[in-house]
């Protein structure tokens, strides 16, 4: 099977990424529960030009993470894993499954309530913490599995992407909007006109940003805005897109997801946590992440293959679908990223943080083993 260097390059730096992750949210968890806790707190709540460090950290920081979100999946579209519309359909329909299942458990416990909004919670799968787990299991997992998690991950995070846009901008200024989408036209004219230099892109891209703040639209969408108008060219090594893409594997995965995790996961353990995880919006976010991820992971491509519409690769089989559909039950970045913007109520917020965290654990948990147990069971049985 084909794979890229951009694509071995980019699973790298997530896998190892992943486990700075895991460093990150404890170091966190740590702090902000010991005598230093509410200094901690206030570190990120101190403001600087009208903003908390951490409002800059989701807002501005993440956006480079969406940007080479945006790239990655624009690599995998033209000449990836997705190029052929018959190897992405698999991915694509363990996406959607992924997706939608989750929503409609956790709308089950919250439909009509305060927390409804919290449906895109579950949706979401966190690239860099599942590539991380997936990563510990060393060879004996097939290049197509490593392959179909990814593709899977980043058209959900394009799906999280567009969920964001639609359901969790509240006001629309709309001056704002359409000059930071004129901006994006300019820099898709210098795209035809094959304007090959970076700095003009990255100029655009920042007073982008600025107006899409200011708009009311989530800043994030930038970033794939902006990888969208980056050129493409052959992608190749000399290419705009692969030089940026490539430039920015290590800071993404090792300064500004770490960052992102330490500024949101100061998660004080406080309170009643047996009635936190009781609640509706708990128990929503768990079995989203827990049940919904694999099940509708699973469930959607069995059914695709079954008619027809795709294949499973030789080298898979529906155990490990099945065992990355658990993998895809751990949420955090995008899934704390989400509920962020669904709540106002502080302990709500920090309810779900907790209930993702420990959801994602859980999925993880139980994913490194099932795999761990079928990935050898194949592997003897092949032998």
């Amino acid at each position: 099977m084909r794979v890229t260097k951009l694509f071995k390059d980019f699973f790298d730096s997530e896998k190892s990424g992943g486990l700075v992750l895991i460093a990150c949210t404890i170091i966190s968890l740590v702090v902000a529960n010991s005598t230093f806790g509410t200094d901690y707190h206030h570190f990120w709540q101190t403001q600087f030009q009208g903003h908390s460090i951490e409002h800059w950290v989701n807002d501005g920081l993440m956006v480079i993470f969406f940007l080479l979100i945006g790239l990655e999946l624009e690599r995998e579209i033209y000449i990836g894993e997705l190029s052929k519309l018959k190897d992405a359909l698999l991915p694509i329909f363990g996406a959607i499954g992924g997706m939608f299942v989750p929503a409609g458990l956790f709308l089950l416990f919250n439909y009509g309530t305060a927390t409804q909004s919290g449906a895109g919670i579950p949706m979401a799968t966190d690239i860099a913490f599942a590539l991380g787990i997936l990563s510990l299991l060393g060879n004996r997992v097939p290049t197509s599995l490593k392959v179909f998690l990814t593709a899977l991950a980043v058209i959900d995070d394009l799906g999280a992407i567009i969920i964001i846009a639609i359901f969790y901008t509240k006001t629309l200024l709309w001056s704002n909007l359409f000059i930071a989408l004129g901006i994006f036209a300019l820099l898709l004219v210098f795209n035809r006109l094959k304007v090959r230099n970076l700095i003009p892109y990255l100029i655009g891209g920042v007073a982008m940003w600025y107006f899409m703040l200011h708009s009311g639209v989530h800043a994030t969408i930038t970033g794939v805005l902006l990888a969208s108008a980056i050129p493409f060219g052959n992608g190749g090594e000399k290419s705009t897109s692969y030089i940026l893409q490539h430039f920015l594997h290590k800071p993404v995965a090792f300064i500004i997801l770490p960052i992102f995790a330490l500024a949101n996961t100061a998660i004080v353990f406080s309170g009643d946590i047996a009635q936190t995880l009781t609640e509706n919006n708990s128990l929503g976010i768990a079995l989203g992440l827990i049940v919904g991820k694999p099940l509708g992971i699973f469930l959607l491509t069995f059914l695709a293959v079954s008619l027809g519409l795709c294949k499973l690769p030789t080298d898979l089989n529906w155990k490990s679908i099945f065992g990355v559909g658990l993998l895809a039950g751990i949420g955090f970045t995008m899934s704390i990223f989400i509920s962020l913007l669904a709540f106002d109520n502080d302990t709500v917020i920090n309810n779900s943080k907790l209930v993702i965290l420990m959801s994602s654990f859980i999925a993880g948990t139980i994913g490194y083993f099932f795999l761990k147990i079928t990935l050898t069971n194949t592997i003897s049985q092949d032998e």
